[in-house]
């Protein structure tokens, strides 16, 4: 009777232990970091830039759309790139407390001139504020072709 019970526990562990085994080795999906959209993440000390992302409809002006997110005062955050004359380019953008969308609305466009990038390739920039370390990112850079996407273009220069 004894070994009856002591057979009836162990089995009923060992097929506990079967059937949560792989919950003790495998990686949880949810702890894998991504980007969940067509941009992608940078921090830079307090602020947090959030799909960041490059439109172009000729790899020579790129609007950037991104959103900043700052836990901290209100700072510049400075957004470093290289144009196609392979010269180093600095745009100021200022992120207020809180969240700051850049490039969604017509009057807080950020378009960054003279560059040369392949649309549907990737532009690299190097973000930076206040004293902390700067993080280089390679934003993605796309076209109209998406609905959403085409009034966020630049304006393309017409041809003298």
């Amino acid at each position: 009777m004894i070994a009856r019970r002591a057979a009836s526990v162990i089995l009923a562990g060992a097929l506990a232990l079967g059937m949560s085994g792989c919950s003790f080795i495998a990686t949880q999906a949810t702890l894998i970091p991504y980007q969940p959209s067509d941009g992608i993440g940078a921090q830079v000390g307090d602020v947090k830039a959030r799909n960041v992302l490059g439109l172009s409809a000729d790899g020579t002006d790129v609007a950037i759309v991104m959103t900043l997110v700052n836990s901290g005062e209100r700072t510049i955050v400075n957004l470093q790139y290289t144009d196609a004359d392979g010269e180093k380019q600095t745009e100021a953008i200022f992120a207020n407390e809180g969240t700051t969308s850049i490039g969604n609305l017509e009057d807080d466009k950020l378009v960054l001139s003279n560059v040369d990038v392949t649309v549907g390739g990737r532009l690299a920039v190097y973000l930076q504020t206040g004293s902390a370390q700067g993080e280089g990112i390679l934003v993605p850079v796309m076209d109209g072709t998406l609905p959403e996407y085409e009034p966020l273009l630049p304006p393309v220069a017409e041809a003298e």
